[in-house]
């Protein structure tokens, strides 16, 4: 449990603080219009599903106002840099913005069909009521016409009883705007699947910029004023003396005609904040995308992996960070995440991307068609924007674990440590890293074998052999490779990356290697960070909270992923 708390206990306290608030709030405005005297005459009208619909309804406003700000980008990097004086825990929570975006789009999926059911059984009532199915004070209530000069003493919107719920739900402006409400979020919800997001990008991109249909209904959702609650009258409508006696309403001092008024619109006050923040960020990202970037180089590798070396104005990096690049040859809207794969220390900015979508297919046709030393294709650069491993260097120790293309990120921090170390930098705290690479073929090891080549070849000059323990994994192979390694076993570099140290067969027994940085180091905090699949990251994530020790002169380790 001790563990558990480490890695996990601010998050787990977020959640639960969030939830807490959705839960008050629904009970709140459940008990608002279920038992307020305001809407006593409306629920003789509608029943419990008035308050069905209505707590819902202040749900969804919550959690549209933060819907959007998981997702600017520059505030994010911006809070980052301000929590550096702060605790790695709270760093931590920032690079799970994507999964809390998901936990509030998750809610407001299910308070969305909670409140569209519940109106469907309002307007079937509304429409009962006006037929004179649901008693003779419903129909009363539902004959009240508008006032000529106050336009408020109407309760039941339906105009006729000529109207069904189906034209109301298509002319009004609440019905329509909620159909239109309804749908975008339908389709940005079922085009968010994994399946989807990986396989057809494209959908998932243009889908989700739905969420402006989105919020200019919502803002305008409200608007129509279907539910009304009683208003007080001079002299005031004595609802219990009154209720049964509808026919001298109007004619004794004690019954006035009761009026009724919608209530003002008020989602645009809760999501008027996010919308302007977003609408800075969108902006701040037009100026980057209009900011010249120039190649310094241009590298077809291995495996389908393209290295872009690109130099921008002004442009400054840490380590582990991303950028999001845009092609307009390819198309003006879509933007994509890459890992940097260069140094803070370089004066350009590199990325390696591997073909694995239509967007970089098309990327790499166009740079494999290029005349010698000809430009490649107008790119647009907007970042960088903070990772989880940023936060490298804070870690006496750290382990560094890449899956495929999922070693950019520790491309870039293994690059600045060889330059860190050749300047002598003194402010480098890391004494020692761990790093772990897990490939399906052997190609792939090849671009980046070279920097591993010269940081191996560093350590040994500096007499620091154990400040950096590397590990190949090789996970796609067949007996063909087994064979050969047998044959040249004894050979001082291994056949496949001509590094000293041998690439290993099949996957890591992460137990095993827990185990090992433990014992290695019995008193250290240990960074393990991941740019690789979720099913990786669930492993280890466990080994850390299973090898971190309670007691605080002990090893600890603390999870991070990257997340885009």
């Amino acid at each position: 449990m001790g563990n558990w708390i480490i890695n996990h206990g601010l998050s787990a306290f977020i959640v639960v603080v969030w939830m807490a608030i959705n839960i008050a709030l629904f009970v709140h405005f459940y008990l608002f219009y279920d038992q307020g005297e305001r809407f006593e005459y409306t629920r003789e009208l509608l029943g419990s599903a008035l308050a069905w619909a209505r707590a819902p309804a202040a749900v969804l406003n919550f959690n549209c106002m933060l819907i959007l700000l998981p997702v600017c980008r520059n505030l994010l990097s911006l809070l980052r840099g301000s929590f550096v004086c702060c605790g790695r825990t709270v760093r931590k929570q920032l690079d799970k913005n994507l999964t809390f975006h998901k936990l509030v789009a998750y809610m407001i999926a299910l308070m969305t069909a909670v409140h569209t059911i519940a109106h469907l059984f309002n307007a079937e009532r509304y429409s009962n009521s006006l037929e004179g199915e649901d008693g003779d004070l419903a129909f009363e209530l539902s004959l009240l016409q508008d006032s000529s000069e106050l336009n408020t003493t109407y309760l039941n919107p339906f105009p006729s009883n000529s109207t069904t719920p189906m034209i109301f739900v298509f002319t009004s402006i609440a019905g329509l705007t909620g159909v239109v409400i309804t749908l975008a979020l339908i389709l940005m919800i079922t085009s968010s699947m994994e399946v989807i997001r990986r396989s057809y990008f494209e959908v998932f991109w243009y889908t989700h910029h739905l969420f402006i249909v989105f919020f200019a209904g919502l803002v305008f959702h409200g608007a129509g004023r279907v539910v009304r609650g009683q208003v007080t009258t001079d002299p005031p409508h004595n609802n219990s003396f009154c209720e049964d006696q509808p026919d001298n309403w109007g004619k004794i001092p004690e019954c006035p005609i009761p009026q009724f008024a919608g209530g003002s619109p008020q989602t645009w006050m809760y999501v008027i904040g996010p919308m302007i923040i977003y609408i800075c960020e969108r902006l701040l990202r037009f100026i980057r995308y209009m900011q010249p970037v120039t190649y310094r180089k241009i590298v077809i590798r291995p495996s389908k992996v393209l290295e872009l070396q690109l130099v921008k104005p002004g442009f400054s990096m840490d380590v582990g960070q991303y950028v999001f690049l845009n092609c307009p040859a390819i198309s003006q809207l879509e933007w994509h995440p890459f890992t940097l794969t260069s140094a803070p220390e370089e004066d350009f900015f590199s990325v390696h991307i591997r073909s694995v979508g239509d967007w970089t297919e098309k990327l790499l046709k166009m740079v494999e068609n290029l005349p010698e030393g000809g430009q490649g294709p107008k790119m647009g650069v907007d970042g960088p924007f903070g990772t989880a491993s940023e936060d490298v260097f804070h870690y006496e120790v750290s382990m560094l674990v890449g899956a495929g293309i999922g070693v950019t990120p520790f491309a870039s921090i293994l690059k600045s440590i060889w330059y860190k170390f050749k300047d002598s930098d003194p402010k480098l705290r890391t004494k020692r890293i761990y790093f772990y690479w897990l490939c399906r073929e052997t190609h792939a090891f090849e671009w980046f074998a070279d920097l591993l080549q010269v940081l191996e070849r560093e350590m040994e000059e500096r007499g620091m052999r154990d400040f950096l323990t590397y590990k190949l994994y090789l996970t796609g192979w067949d007996q063909s490779h087994a064979d050969h390694a047998m044959v040249h076993f004894d050979k001082d570099t291994d056949i496949i990356t001509g590094l000293k140290q041998k690439t290993h067969y099949g996957r890591p027994n992460w137990d095993k290697e827990f185990e090992q940085v433990r014992q290695e180091n019995p008193s250290s905090v240990v960074g393990t960070f991941l740019c690789g699949p979720q099913a990786l990251a669930k492993d280890l994530e466990k080994k850390c909270v299973k090898y971190s020790d309670v007691d605080p002169r002990r090893t600890k380790f603390y999870f991070n992923k990257e997340n885009f």
